[in-house]
């Protein structure tokens, strides 16, 4: 079992920043953020392969989150910019062990570790 920890939630207003960050996601996994706004399904945010070699986030983000990783800290970072409200949910960290640097994982159900959620909410 890998104790993740997401931090880095808030409530803030549309067109703010935030960064989440997610504790225990060290060099030997890939890692995906998730969101679950209530009432909808998970859905994929943005995923980075083990040592950040490749990226790719979501339409609905693009351009406007920015997925990474300090390996150094066993950290990675979700830099989320240009908040709007349809942004609000609870942001999940997930991590999956691979042995190949440039893979990553879009569909949730490819990961073995979750967090607990850090909430987002951006009031317009």
């Amino acid at each position: 079992q890998v104790p993740l920890v997401e931090s880095g939630g808030d409530s803030v207003q549309a067109g703010g920043s935030l960064r989440l960050s997610c504790a225990a996601a060290g060099r030997t996994y890939i890692m995906g953020w998730f969101r679950q706004a209530p009432g909808k399904e998970r859905e994929f945010v943005a995923t980075i392969s083990r040592k950040g070699l490749t990226t790719y986030v979501a339409d609905s983000v693009k351009g406007r989150f920015t997925i990474s990783r300090d390996n150094t800290k066993n950290t990675g970072y979700l830099q989320m910019n240009s908040l709007k409200p349809e942004d609000t949910a609870l942001y999940y960290c997930a991590l999956r062990r691979s042995e190949i640097d440039q893979s990553v994982r879009l569909n949730s159900r490819d990961y073995e570790y979750w967090g607990q959620g850090t909430q987002v909410t951006v009031s317009s």
